[in-house]
């Protein structure tokens, strides 16, 4: 199984501080080191509101301000990566973080869960015919479909991942990881943002994981927007040992192997049953951690829609979701019936003076 360590943007933009992760990482044992390709403008729109972090309200949008660096910071990023022997992958937001990426010519991007539904996004990284590893958070079955149809599935890994911030280990359902595989016809991993260092990692080899994500972190009370809930260099050492030690176990003994480490109770609670919907822990994050189409400046009514005047932006808590990427070429040129402010997504009310039921993507 490949073991990403998750750095995110935990760095705060300063190499030497990269560098110490990404010696951490060699040492624990991991696969990848990746990183996150911050543009504020291609995630958020400034009027998104603060954020609770470390007892404090910050600014979202100043936040991912400060966490830009031009694309030689990846690139040295990318040379300490594989000088340490791990392999460099970074999550890109948007055409122009991914277009930074293609420059630095690396073989494969993350599309992190809230763009799972960014369409534009997703057809540039299919024109550039490179992989791309996809996750789930806060999607219905239908989102992930509607990705996987624009998307190459022959260079496509797919993370099941729940976007709560620390996750319940219930929430994650780990015995649909096969049956996804079968139904979509791609690889299945794990993107995991619980707490427990084994659970979660070691539950889904169980389910024939490929790939195991898990953030890590140099201090849990560091700054960094993901610390929080992120492996210290012990945790994350004790963890990769812990997987290491199960793959050396024969195939037909590493469920009771897994046992022994974690409990049967444990295991049976992170594998789950039922449906794969929504987990409860995410459910009043969707259509709002997710994407969707909003104004970039205040709009007034008669305004005709442009990829000039449009944005497609998370609107997390404080802005109104708008309709899903999907609709956006059916939305530009079409005039608006009433004033929308800068931010606020585009809703049918704002262009029609009747609602028409949801359009839905395709699945």
């Amino acid at each position: 199984m490949e073991i990403v360590a998750e750095v995110g943007t935990a760095h705060s933009g300063d190499l030497e501080k990269a560098r110490k992760f990404i010696d951490e990482a060699a040492r624990a044992g991991a696969d990848t080191v990746k990183f996150q390709a911050i543009i504020a403008d291609e995630i958020l729109h400034p009027n998104v509101g603060s954020v609770s972090l470390h007892g404090q309200n910050r600014d979202l949008y100043q936040e991912f301000r400060d966490l830009e660096r031009p694309a030689d910071f990846y690139l040295q990023l990318k040379g300490l990566a594989e000088a340490a022997g791990l392999r460099f992958l970074c999550s890109v937001f948007g055409e122009q973080s991914a277009r930074m990426m293609f420059d630095l010519g690396v073989d494969r991007v993350k599309i992190a869960s809230p763009e799972l539904n960014h369409f534009p996004l997703l057809q540039t990284v299919t024109e550039a015919q490179i992989s791309v590893i996809l996750s789930t958070g806060v999607s219905k079955l239908a989102d992930l479909e509607a990705a996987l149809e624009i998307l190459d599935r022959q260079k496509v890994s797919v993370l099941h991942c729940v976007t709560s911030y620390p996750a319940p280990p219930e929430d994650y359902r780990l015995h649909l990881l096969p049956h996804l595989s079968a139904v979509f016809g791609v690889p299945f991993g794990v993107s995991d943002h619980s707490l427990d260092p084994l659970m979660v990692p070691l539950s889904a080899m169980v389910a024939g994981s490929m790939m195991l994500e898990k953030h890590l972190t140099l201090d849990k009370s560091g700054g960094g927007l993901d610390d929080p809930i992120a492996l210290d260099p012990i945790q994350f050492r004790d963890m990769v040992r812990a997987i290491r030690q199960i793959e050396r176990v024969p195939a037909e003994d590493r469920k009771r192997a897994i046992i022994e480490m974690i409990g049967k109770d444990n295991l049976l609670n992170t594998l789950g049953r039922g449906p794969r919907v929504l987990a409860p822990s995410e459910r009043s994050n969707y259509g709002r951690t997710n994407r969707s189409i909003c104004a970039r400046r205040n709009l007034p009514a008669g305004d005709e829609l442009t990829l000039e005047n449009v944005g497609i932006f998370r609107v997390e808590k404080s802005l109104r979701p708008g309709l899903s990427p999907y609709l956006l070429p059916v939305l530009l040129g079409k005039r608006l019936v009433r004033d929308v402010a800068a931010g606020e997504g585009i809703v049918w009310d704002d262009l029609l003076s009747g609602t028409p039921q949801n359009h839905q993507p395709p699945g």
